[in-house]
């Protein structure tokens, strides 16, 4: 697993992707989301690039709920990037500023 790093040549798409999980608005969700996609974005499939973005559009509110586990996350919301980034929010010290 290979963390992005701003040296590392991504593609427009990605940066972008990268930007918005990093600067949601709300400090816990930019750890949370941000964090996740900085570790993984480089190894997410094309669906998955498509599943995070329907992800950025959630609100901070939600996600911060959902991904701290304070909230089950709604039928209509789920899906496998998202379960796949509660269950690593789950382990300890998840979410840690690094």
């Amino acid at each position: 697993m290979a963390s992005v790093t701003a040296d590392d040549d991504l593609t427009p798409r990605h940066r972008r992707l990268l930007f918005r999980a990093l600067h949601r608005g709300t400090k816990e969700c930019d750890l949370m989301l941000g964090g996740f996609v900085r570790r993984h974005l480089a190894a997410l499939s094309p669906p998955e690039l498509d599943e995070l973005e329907a992800i950025l559009e959630m609100p901070d509110v939600d996600l911060t709920d959902w991904l701290s586990g304070r909230r089950p996350i709604p039928e209509e919301a789920q899906g496998p990037l998202l379960a796949r980034i509660v269950a690593e929010m789950a382990r300890p010290g998840a979410g840690r500023a690094p």
